[in-house]
């Protein structure tokens, strides 16, 4: 029996379909958009589940929760398109018995390069500049003095693939320091790398630039807001490139207007796109763009190869890497024999 993986609407990029095609033991269906109960009707025919990642992107009785996943009795793995998985229900999956995959590394060089950019940006004041210049407004020059990035401590909220690469641009092209709050990742595997482990309380206090790179999960869910803001230095840079509602839009305003947040690069968003009158858009410290800091060639071409590959993995019987929910794995084995009359290892 092949294995059958499904996906609605498009994938990230041709690679997910070439490397797939690869595989005797894979068939991909692809299901059009369109009536959500046609969509979940060709979807119960599959053992594996190929998720859009971006929330707002996929239709809600598409994300995967417990109310899908009681309508498909088949499914035995959700992946998602890249490192993050916002669409998908962790417990939910564990319940079902369903392995729930990302693509986490698959795009670490796009995102933290576009990371650093934004930082770099922002301490050279080139949203102000470009907003001044695109009213006609006269600027005085020395009005808008920048900063320079080299020596800089920045902080790191989250420090996996993401983190670590943007630690790397810092340290080897800026000389910065680099302090970062991860409480799963082991103080020894930071040292390594030059970067110093910290609380949160205290990276908020000694950072220059704060960069988000951890998931969204109830733990990191509001993780920066108004408390946060005010604990940081003044004139401090905030950028993100990791998921909206980590960090409370309105009190990033506030504590931009009031100047505690000198500059703010944001890639995501509570709702993606931003509504257009947002009044984070319209202000002049804030450089914006729309949850593309990963949506590179290269990055794209990354994450599809290796969700294609664990697929593979998975329909050749064997467990593959990058598992969010690892508690299911005994009963997921049990599942995945049950399904397809072969052992998983």
């Amino acid at each position: 029996m092949r294995f059958r993986v499904g996906y609605v609407g498009w994938v990230p990029h041709p690679a997910f379909l070439e490397t797939a095609a690869q595989d005797p033991a894979l068939e991909i269906v692809a299901i059009p958009m369109g009536d959500p109960g046609a969509m979940i009707q060709a979807l119960s025919a599959c053992h594996g589940y190929y998720v859009m990642a971006a929330r707002d992107e996929l239709p809600g009785p598409l994300h995967v929760h417990a109310e899908l996943l009681a309508r498909l009795p088949n499914l035995l793995v959700a992946a998602s398109y890249g490192a993050g998985y916002d669409t998908c229900e962790p417990r939910a999956c564990t319940a079902a018995g369903v392995l729930l995959m990302n693509q986490a590394g698959g795009n670490a060089e796009g995102v933290a390069e576009h990371a650093v950019g934004m930082m770099l940006a922002c301490l050279k004041r080139m949203p102000e500049a470009h907003a001044a210049m695109r009213t006609g407004r006269a600027q005085d020059r020395n009005a808008l003095l920048g900063r320079d990035i080299r020596g800089m401590t920045v902080g790191l909220v989250g420090c996996g693939h993401v983190g670590r690469r943007t630690a790397e641009i810092l340290q080897k092209a800026f000389g910065c320091r680099i302090i970062a709050f991860d409480p799963y990742v082991e103080p020894g595997v930071l040292t390594a790398l030059g970067i110093t482990r910290v609380p949160l309380e205290l990276l908020l206090v000694e950072a220059d630039v704060v960069s988000v790179h951890c998931p969204l999960t109830d733990e990191t869910r509001g993780l920066i807001g108004a408390d946060a803001f005010a604990a940081m230095k003044p004139g401090v840079v905030f950028v993100t490139t990791a998921r909206g509602s980590i960090h409370d839009e309105a009190a990033l305003l506030d504590s931009l207007n009031s100047g505690q947040v000198a500059s703010a690069g944001l890639d995501v968003w509570a709702q993606e796109p931003p509504p257009m009158d947002h009044p984070l858009l319209a202000h002049p410290a804030v450089i914006a763009s729309q949850h593309t800091a990963g949506v590179t060639q290269q990055s794209r071409a990354n994450i599809t190869r290796i969700a294609a590959e664990a697929f593979s993995d998975i329909a050749a019987g064997r467990t593959p890497p990058r598992v969010i929910n690892p508690d299911v794995l005994p009963r997921w084995r049990e599942r995945y024999e049950a399904a397809l009359g072969r052992p998983v290892t």
